[in-house]
């Protein structure tokens, strides 16, 4: 982990180079969404981007040293919860295993947002 926070300085978190932006995200092919909320906001509020052709993966981060063999090595993994913070854990989890991970910078509001019928329908036809 030290390698990792300190990779992470003023040059790399000032340039963004630990985020995804929702829209890069949804045009990446081979990548996870990773939501680290709990199960309960989960069953309260789901966001499932396979319509968008994108991998959706629950773990909670509390879960996530236990479940770490669900996250495939191979793709991009954009770590999601509403706040921020526990993403952020997942993120700098993820790359300290090796991972290629990104903190997603998006909120609920913009996940609900990219899950409407038209964009849906239009990613099942291209």
């Amino acid at each position: 982990m030290d390698k990792t926070l300190k990779s992470h300085n003023l040059e790399f978190c000032g340039q963004g180079k630990h985020k995804i932006s929702l829209e890069k995200l949804l045009s990446t092919n081979n990548a996870i969404f990773l939501d680290v909320r709990s199960s309960q906001e989960v069953k309260a509020l789901k966001f499932d981007l396979e319509g968008l052709g994108i991998k959706t993966i629950n773990i909670p981060i509390d879960e996530l040293p236990d479940r770490l063999g669900e996250i495939p090595e191979n793709k991009l993994i954009a770590c999601f919860c509403s706040s921020g913070t526990r993403a952020a854990w997942a993120y700098l989890y993820l790359k300290d295993k090796g991972y290629n991970a990104l903190w997603l910078a998006a909120s609920n509001e913009d996940l609900a947002g990219a899950l409407k019928a038209g964009r849906i329908f239009k990613s099942q036809i291209e």
